[in-house]
């Protein structure tokens, strides 16, 4: 008779729970079974495992084959790593204290990353929920508002602006430049005429005294 570690299934429809027994490889999936000798939930995350190791390695030593799943499942829990030094032992490769050792110090660093791992998925799920659902804002505190001298707010009011004022002494020295340069070109226009009419009457004085002077005719001879 040929002997199976292979997993029965339990749990209601779309959530499936299943039991690691061992069975007779003839007998039906959910039929009756030899011994249980634990469970296994996969819709957890990480998937659940409970197993007794003890006596998964001593049917595995009697010739008991497992299934793929099984096999899985026994290689996660550490049973097969028990079996490999179970032979080191046998050779005399080291003691049995040793391999003892071993393989407790495996199970407790396995032990602990499963652990944080599910720490890790439960944190996800939280952060998760509280995006779907929304956090609630806390309530802001008014901040009283600070009352301020009358003699200030009519300082402000009354006051001219910076820039107003900075606008209006600019306007006020580009005027005097304006003003300025029209001054200079008048003085300068003027001076042009007065000069202009002394020089013709002195150009042309001369001409006129010698037309005066000059008799326009020569007198006989008598």
């Amino acid at each position: 008779m040929s002997v199976r570690i292979r997993l029965q299934r339990h749990g209601r429809k779309q959530t499936p729970l299943y039991h690691i027994v061992i069975a007779d490889a003839r007998s039906p999936r959910d039929g009756s079974f030899i011994e249980r000798i634990g469970t296994y939930n996969p819709m957890t995350k990480p998937a659940t495992i409970d197993i007794d190791r003890m006596k998964a390695y001593e049917w595995l030593k009697n010739g008991a084959q497992p299934t793929d799943t099984v096999n899985a499942i026994l290689r996660f829990k550490g049973v097969l790593f028990y079996k490999h030094l179970q032979r080191g032992v046998a050779k005399g490769s080291f003691t049995a204290e040793e391999a003892e050792v071993k393989f407790r110090a495996w199970v407790d660093d396995k032990e602990s990353r499963i652990e944080a791992r599910v720490k890790a998925t439960a944190e996800d799920k939280k952060a998760r929920a509280s995006q779907i659902s929304g956090t609630v804002k806390k309530a802001e505190k008014k901040k009283p508002k600070v009352e301020e001298n009358s003699d200030e707010l009519l300082n402000v009011n009354l006051d001219k602006a910076p820039a107003a004022v900075a606008a209006e002494e600019v306007s006020e020295t580009a005027a005097e430049v304006v003003n300025e340069a029209k001054e200079e070109v008048t003085n300068e226009s003027a001076a042009e005429v007065t000069e202009t009419p002394a020089e013709e009457v002195s150009a042309e004085t001369p001409a006129e005294d010698v037309s005066t002077e000059t008799p326009s005719e020569e007198e006989p001879v008598g």
